[in-house]
């Protein structure tokens, strides 16, 4: 079992490699660090199913706006993980697909230093639903799926990519 010492090392290199993976991208793509956490997910280039989720679900000017937010974000391959003929469904109920992405959403910039202090926390989402986050041998878990790229900075907020889509209890 790790320490909390361990635990925090842990996350600390995850959070420089982020840090540090997203200063590289912007050094050279001259991109400015003002872009909104939307902004930042559209240049990736590896979000582009949460991109159009968001679109359908008419969510952009949402989370483009001043916030602070909290992104858990699922990567496409997340999304590829759910049963087939889930998205395209989704995407034709906007009200239900605005549910299960504002459930990925945290009101306020929670770093991941924050939420290693947080350990065991539910904090509530835009969806006013809770979220379970565990750190479990050095990695950070929400609802079970795992954070593998932490505190990826926007103007507005902050994103931590995960590699599932979490699920609100009522859209189970």
């Amino acid at each position: 079992m790790f320490s909390s010492k361990m635990v925090v090392l842990s996350l600390a290199g995850l959070m420089l490699s982020a840090t540090s993976a997203s200063a590289q991208a912007a050094a050279h793509s001259g991109m400015k660090m003002d872009k909104t956490i939307v902004d930042v997910a559209v240049e990736n280039g590896s979000f582009n199913t949460l991109v159009t989720a968001l679109k359908a679900a008419d969510l952009v000017g949402a989370l483009s706006g001043k916030g602070p937010f909290t992104v858990f974000a699922p990567t496409d391959a997340a999304f590829a993980k759910l049963p087939a003929g889930t998205i395209d469904a989704l995407l034709k109920d906007p009200k239900k697909l605005a549910s299960i992405l504002t459930y990925h959403v945290v009101s306020g910039k929670v770093m991941a230093a924050d939420v290693i202090k947080g350990n065991g926390a539910k904090p509530a989402t835009l969806n006013g639903a809770a979220l379970d986050i565990t750190v479990k041998g050095g990695k950070v878990y929400v609802n079970g799926a795992q954070v593998t790229t932490a505190d990826v900075v926007g103007s507005n907020g902050v994103i931590h990519v995960i590699d599932a889509v979490v699920l609100p209890p009522a859209a189970k």
